[in-house]
């Protein structure tokens, strides 16, 4: 957290979740256990620590009667969902118990990807490849059915910059207008509804797609670390450093999640600060410079102040601002 200049961490249990389980009340106890756990660690480390609750996913009623104990009780930030649970998707049939609980209650939806419901590919990790197309899958029936617009109060935050939606969003937004008699910018209005973040996705190929697809205040930064390891947190943050202006990297370092969420609290004022980190540069054509570096500077919550980012950390994703 430190090295990427990190003051708040959102955590939340990622892929599978609890949908390794077979028995609903076994996965329903895990989710429990998961969240008091969270909620004890953001209590123990107030401000540096807060989380997204872990629902257990694909039974809807009880992910829905879950909810509620940590969004009213425990002090949850939002819910995390996998974009499909035991091959059902978000936005399949039978989840409107779930979705009138979120919308009833502001909530912020982190959707992360799981392994496709598929044989894997010999040679091919999930995590290379397959998560990108499990996010853009959740995000097609998520507008193709009606979710985002019937319960407009749920805020979507999804991983990876969506994988390829932005890229393909015109075409989705063409095949679902055919079936369903809907304009294509309106179909394209709701993919612009997502929020996104940048977690290895802020690269000179992938980033102006997604902030020329994305609505201003929409995108967030994301690091997934450890699962992304050190290096490419490092990679990535340098393409975000280095590939847009100064105003725009303050809103997506930090002040884009501000908005969502009163939560975090702003970055602490401390003595003048200096921590020199790698920063990568990301050319074009190729893996950065080895050996360039850069001070990161820090004045009383001046400067570059509380980036917000999502993470991994032993199956935990985290929402992180970093100062």
């Amino acid at each position: 957290m430190d090295l990427l200049g990190t003051s708040t961490a959102i955590v939340s249990v990622s892929t599978p979740g609890t949908g390794f389980l077979t028995d609903p009340g076994e996965a329903a106890d895990l989710a429990r256990r998961l969240n008091d756990f969270s909620a004890s660690l953001a209590a123990d480390h107030a401000g540096r620590f807060e989380y997204f609750a872990t629902l257990p996913m694909p039974d809807a009623a009880a992910s829905a009667a879950e909810a509620l104990r940590p969004l009213e009780q425990l002090g949850a930030d939002g819910v995390t969902l996998p974009a499909n649970n035991q091959g059902a998707y978000l936005g399949a049939d039978g989840q409107d118990a779930l979705w009138r609980v979120l919308d009833e209650r502001g909530a912020l939806v982190f959707v992360h990807p799981a392994e496709l419901p598929a044989p894997v590919v010999e040679g091919i990790p999930p995590f290379a490849a397959d998560f990108l197309p499990d996010t853009t899958r959740a995000a097609y029936p998520l507008v193709r059915n009606g979710i985002a617009r019937t319960y407009p109060n749920i805020r979507f935050i999804l991983s990876h910059a969506s994988g390829f939606m932005p890229y393909a969003s015109h075409r989705m937004a063409v095949a679902i207008a055919s079936d369903t008699g809907r304009s294509p910018l309106d179909v394209l209005d709701g993919f612009r509804a997502f929020y996104f973040y940048t977690a290895l996705s802020s690269s000179p190929a992938a980033l102006p797609t997604l902030l020329a697809f994305a609505r201003p205040g929409h995108v967030l930064f994301g690091s997934d670390w450890p699962f992304a390891p050190t290096p490419a947190g490092q990679y990535f943050a340098g393409g975000l450093d280095t590939g847009v202006d100064p105003n725009l990297l303050q809103a997506i370092n930090r002040g884009n999640a501000e908005a969502l969420s009163h939560a975090w609290p702003p970055p602490p004022h401390r003595p003048r600060l200096v921590r020199s980190r790698h920063v990568r540069a990301m050319p074009p054509n190729g893996p950065p410079p080895a050996s360039s570096s850069r001070a990161l500077v820090s004045t009383d919550g001046s400067g570059l102040s509380g980036r917000i980012t999502i993470k991994t950390s032993q199956r935990v994703t985290a929402l992180m601002g970093r100062r």
